[in-house]
């Protein structure tokens, strides 16, 4: 059965080096997006404005079959309201 990676980049990396057997990258592509999910979870506290986090999905020798970037970025609004609040 072949061996998917769900690598997490956001400001650092950290590699699955393990990685999961699946059937098949069909299968895989719901199994990323459970655990892009769960980035959020894991450490919300940490999670800062203009931090882009990514989950990049990988087959067992290193090709990038997907990404999912999570862009974590301020409204105009707020941007202007923390303005007048100095």
């Amino acid at each position: 059965m072949p061996r998917y990676h769900f690598h997490i980049h956001d400001g650092s990396t950290i590699l699955n080096a393990a990685g999961v057997e699946l059937p098949d990258w069909h299968s895989a592509r719901p199994e990323a997006v459970r655990r892009a999910g769960d980035i959020p979870k894991q450490d919300a506290q940490r999670i800062a404005l203009g931090t882009d986090r990514r989950l990049e999905h990988t087959d067992a020798t290193g090709l990038i079959l997907f990404q999912m970037a999570f862009p974590v970025v301020e409204s105009p609004v707020m941007r202007r309201q923390s303005a007048t609040e100095r």
